[in-house]
């Protein structure tokens, strides 16, 4: 299994950036997708999740109305449009997939993840 993100860089606040995760090796539409967090010195936190069939959404507190997830089953991707940048988003930013379809906050029932790729906001 191979999850690999890109779109990230450095923009800044108020900025949009649309990061990209390409998923193989795994059944896809049977997955769950999320997007996480981590920013230096702190824990890795939830950002957006997805369900299999893309029907089902949740998304953190912090970013609701301004991150949007999506996934395209068709092509293995998985999408998180980020709009309104702000500094506080700025992190190492990681797809991971679940092994279930129904959509989770729980970083612990992610079993694959992404290497990450770093958004930098500046003000």
């Amino acid at each position: 299994v191979q999850l690999v993100e890109s779109g990230g860089g450095l923009v800044q606040a108020g900025a949009s950036l649309r990061l990209s995760c390409a998923a193989s090796g795994l059944t896809f539409s049977r997955c769950s997708m999320g997007w996480f967090r981590q920013a230096p010195g702190k824990e890795r936190e939830f950002v957006a999740a997805i369900s299999g069939s893309g029907g089902s959404k949740l998304s953190a507190d912090s970013v609701k109305g301004r991150f949007t997830i999506s996934r395209d089953n068709a092509k293995n991707m998985v999408y998180l449009q980020m709009n309104s940048l702000k500094p506080e988003d700025t992190a190492a930013y990681y797809c991971a997939a679940a092994l279930t379809a129904v959509p989770t906050t729980n970083k612990a029932n992610y079993y694959y993840w992404g290497q990450g790729t770093q958004v930098t906001v500046s003000s």
